[in-house]
């Protein structure tokens, strides 16, 4: 087994976007950040720590916004590289930075537990006032909850490999 800080070093592109994301939804919903760091040597990589929202929408965009993100892009960095090395065979240097890019920021699309943790909390208080979106947020929570289990199957690198290699081999094929 590799150790996560090392994963977490290799693929340090991807923990500077997720926690960026992180940020971003702050900014984005007007929740003030406390304190960040986008990528260190330890557990959390990195972190993004806001003021309470008092918004269940708010708290759900900010806790799962890095999937978004980071799956975005994920495919778009890795779609212009993909291409020129499928059908013209070129295998340039510069392609494989781009897959790496892409794949690694894949790597991290999934929020993690303690994003979970936080997000079940405020889910409950949310679906305690009869909040819907809370109550349909409760099978997300379960879903990050078993990609972050299942990342010691590396699932979360074959999520990058899928949606940056896998997705863009699929669209050539439909195209051919």
């Amino acid at each position: 087994m590799i150790p996560g800080f090392v994963i977490s070093i290799l693929t340090f592109p991807g923990v500077i976007v997720h926690e960026a994301a992180h940020m971003l939804f702050c900014r984005l919903r007007g929740v003030a950040v406390l304190d960040y760091c986008f990528i260190r040597v330890g557990n959390p990589a990195g972190y993004v720590i806001h003021e309470r929202t008092g918004n269940f929408t708010t708290s759900l965009l900010i806790s799962v916004g890095p999937f978004f993100v980071n799956s975005i892009l994920c495919f778009v960095i890795c779609l212009p590289a993909f291409f020129p090395m499928e059908i013209f065979h070129v295998q340039d240097p510069l392609t494989y930075v781009f897959l790496y890019l892409g794949v690694s920021i894949g790597m991290h699309a999934f929020p993690s537990t303690g994003d979970a943790k936080t997000l079940w909390g405020e889910a409950k208080e949310a679906a305690g006032k009869g909040n819907l979106l809370a109550y349909a947020s409760y099978p997300v929570v379960g879903l990050i909850y078993v990609a972050n289990v299942l990342s010691i199957v590396w699932f979360d690198a074959l999520y990058g490999v899928a949606l940056g290699v896998g997705l863009p081999h699929l669209i050539l094929d439909s195209l051919s």
